[in-house]
């Protein structure tokens, strides 16, 4: 007998509708999944009968053949075990209940338990979509399920089990589980708790400004100074000054986390920006994605938050040049032989370094730590179109010691973040009538709408052009820095960039110039 009922694969950051075709007929015993599956779906047939024997069913020795639809797509995962059982089951008349409009996803354990899966988030949004009516997944996964079907605005019912005979008896109709629902406004009313916050940072009043500065326009920014000034410190300081996440910015970033099966059990949608500093022997595809099949890298992790490289030319010379695409175009293409998938990869990067290969550039008596020609190299390693992506450049010297034991308190987090949103609502309203790609931040400008919203006058633009020539700037540089003044403006609350705010913006661009004079 041929049974029918969907399930889903995940494409991405994507869920694509798949039909599980179960048909069971006479011939030689024998169990064969065809449809593209990975070997994790070819394993899947002594879970799945050990499991429907242990959960008090018996399937005779029949040719069972399962078919995912459609075929020419690669199917990968554990997911499929339930809706195959399930299949299987009906096939074997052994289930009264109906199919149309449910899809089911899940893991199956050997005692007929559910287990959790990856991709609960996008599978609920492609619910949404494809007019399913009623959405079974493990317990686990069904809050964050919840709350792709809130977000799509969609009538499905959700449903969380725990096991095939829970399933079981809920396609029956015999079950009293009630749909689980969520309530988004809830999870994002509780204030987060950030690590670090700015009143806790002795000293390093012009890193906290221009870190203000990189937070309201959403610039990419670089730390140079020497060990133990604080530079990873003010670093993880950088979350607490951000606007709180969106709901589409939340679910966008979460979809990210869901198919990585980085989800928190009790977390079903992510409320805080991330925050992810990867160790500088990360290889090329960890950073960027990518691998058989493509999972999301460290860049797409970050989106809509910050990525933080600490030791920045201490990471290969490859790693940091792949950097230079996503920060660009803001999303990372990876492309195999049987597909091209897409990541967005929205993130602000924040870098450290030093000055020097040992560490600071000048010992206690002024001397060199390092030969002239060693420090070259060491600052070769980042290269000068990686640097032209970045728009602040800020030297972070040694704090005084009068300053560590210094009793005055500084400004807090949630004070220089309400500035920082307020500079945001400014530039949301500045480019609301752009209607694509859409723009939020200064830091996403094109080239275009620099020469609308960024316009000098006379004096300044002759400033600018001097300091283009004297600083042998490229024309990104000059980009660049006209994208900061005009966040600078906007935290002043000005309507036009003033002379101060391009000086300003011109004195963040440290490496541009011989900021080591030897």
């Amino acid at each position: 007998m041929l049974s029918k009922l969907n399930a889903a694969a995940i494409i991405g950051i994507d869920a694509l509708k798949v039909a599980v075709e179960t048909n069971v007929s006479g011939g030689i015993p024998s169990f064969t999944v065809v449809g593209l599956p990975d070997n994790a779906i070819r394993e899947s047939r002594e879970r799945i009968l050990t499991a429907i024997k242990n959960s008090g069913f018996e399937v005779p020795p029949k040719k069972i053949t399962v078919n995912l639809a459609p075929a020419d797509i690669k199917k990968e995962g554990t997911a499929f075990d339930l809706p195959i059982a399930i299949g299987l089951l009906s096939s074997l008349q052994l289930l009264s209940g109906i199919f149309e409009g449910t899809l089911v996803m899940g893991e199956l354990a050997l005692d007929g338990s559910v287990r959790r899966i990856n991709g609960a988030l996008p599978v609920g949004i492609m619910a949404g979509m494809e007019k399913i009516r009623r959405l079974i997944v493990p317990a686990s996964n069904a809050p964050e399920a919840a709350v792709a079907v809130s977000a799509s605005g969609s009538d499905v019912e959700v449903y969380g089990v725990s096991s095939l005979n829970e399933t079981v008896a809920l396609i029956n109709g015999t079950s009293k589980l009630a749909p689980v629902t969520v309530n988004v406004a809830e999870l994002f009313e509780c204030e987060p708790e950030y690590p670090v916050d700015f009143a806790d940072i002795k000293g390093q009043a012009a890193v906290k400004r221009a870190l203000e500065i990189a937070a309201a326009g959403g610039h990419n920014l670089i730390m140079i100074g020497p060990p133990g000034s604080g530079k990873t410190m003010l670093a993880k300081s950088l979350p607490g000054i951000l606007p709180p996440l969106g709901f589409e910015e939340s679910l966008e970033t979460t979809k990210i986390y869901s198919v990585s099966n980085l989800l928190e059990k009790d977390r079903p949608l992510m409320v805080t920006r991330p925050f992810r500093s990867p160790h500088h022997t990360t290889s090329n595809i960890a950073l960027i994605g990518g691998g058989a099949m493509a999972r999301p890298g460290e860049v797409s992790l970050a989106h809509n938050g910050i990525l933080f490289l600490d030791e920045l030319p201490e990471f290969t010379r490859n790693a940091l040049e792949v950097l230079r695409q996503p920060l660009e175009d803001r999303e990372v293409t990876v492309s195999r032989i049987t597909m091209t998938t897409r990541y967005p990869a929205g993130f602000m990067l924040v870098a450290a370094m030093n000055p020097s290969p040992a560490g600071a550039l000048r010992d206690a008596d002024g001397n060199l730590t390092a030969s002239p020609p060693q420090i070259q190299r060491y600052l070769s390693k980042i290269s000068g179109p990686l640097l032209d992506r970045i728009d602040i450049h800020i030297d972070v010297p040694k704090v005084e010691n009068m300053e560590l034991f210094s009793q005055s308190s500084a400004e807090s987090s949630k004070t220089i973040r309400d500035r920082v949103i307020q500079a945001r609502k400014i530039q949301m309203e500045r480019f609301a009538s752009i209607p694509s790609p859409k723009i939020y931040t200064n830091a996403q400008m094109n080239t275009r709408l620099i020469r609308t919203f960024c316009r000098l006058d006379r004096e300044s633009a002759q400033k600018l052009m001097d300091a283009m020539n004297r600083l042998n700037l490229s024309a990104r540089a000059h980009d660049r820095i006209l994208k900061v003044s005009r966040t600078i403006a906007d935290l002043e609350g000005s309507a036009e960039i003033q002379m101060k705010h391009l000086v300003q913006g011109i004195q963040y661009r440290n490496l541009d110039r011989d900021f080591w004079s030897f």
